[in-house]
């Protein structure tokens, strides 16, 4: 699903657009048939005839088949690195992780009829959710780094690696919640004030 918030580029040479628009066909290709007939009942090659380009071409951009349904995501870890660097301030890092999670990765995805026909499509398909969450994870170190140099704290600080993980691993516990925000918000909240507290509130 692109991802619809601008960021600065620079031009692209021919070469580079005439390959950005292959990698986009084939996308947008994969996109329209996975929907359609669902992602386990297309292959490779059907979405390669779709998008009139040969297997080995489609490989070149997609290695895997679950990487059709995902942009680049290099975006997406600046974007993640900022929330903690420019959080407001007196918020703490976990509160800014929160809204940032809650932001992209919940309410996005409100009344874009097209976001929602994706997110459907990765929540009922187990390959993607766990390709997505892969990816997501991968943002972990970067995070971490972050989390040490806001905090004062040396950057192999384990507590540091500790809540990048688990800030990225909060968008799971929303899966299979009747109130996703409400599940990622109460995930947060471990982080943010640790299980004594929250189990003795209970």
């Amino acid at each position: 699903m692109p991802d619809t918030t601008p960021s600065p580029q620079a031009p692209m040479g021919r070469r580079e657009r005439k390959k950005a628009a292959t990698r986009q066909a084939i996308a947008d290709a994969a996109l329209h048939l996975f929907l359609a007939r669902g992602y386990d009942n297309v292959g490779i090659r059907e979405i390669a005839d779709a998008a009139d380009v040969s297997t080995t071409t489609l490989f070149k951009h997609f290695p895997v088949k679950e990487a059709l349904v995902f942009d680049e995501d290099e975006d997406k870890e600046a974007r993640l690195l900022a929330a903690v660097r420019e959080r407001p301030e007196g918020q703490s890092i976990p509160a800014a992780l929160r809204d940032h999670v809650l932001k992209h990765r919940m309410a996005a995805a409100g009344g874009d009829p097209r976001f929602t026909a994706f997110f459907n499509l990765v929540n009922s398909t187990p390959a993607l959710r766990d390709y997505e969450q892969n990816m997501w994870l991968r943002h972990t170190a970067a995070l971490a780094r972050v989390i040490a140099e806001e905090s004062g704290l040396p950057d192999d600080d384990p507590a540091c690696t500790a809540l990048a993980h688990f800030a990225l691993e909060a968008p799971r516990t929303a899966r299979g919640h009747d109130d996703p925000r409400r599940a990622i918000t109460r995930a947060f909240d471990l982080l943010e004030h640790g299980w004594h507290t929250l189990a003795s509130a209970e």
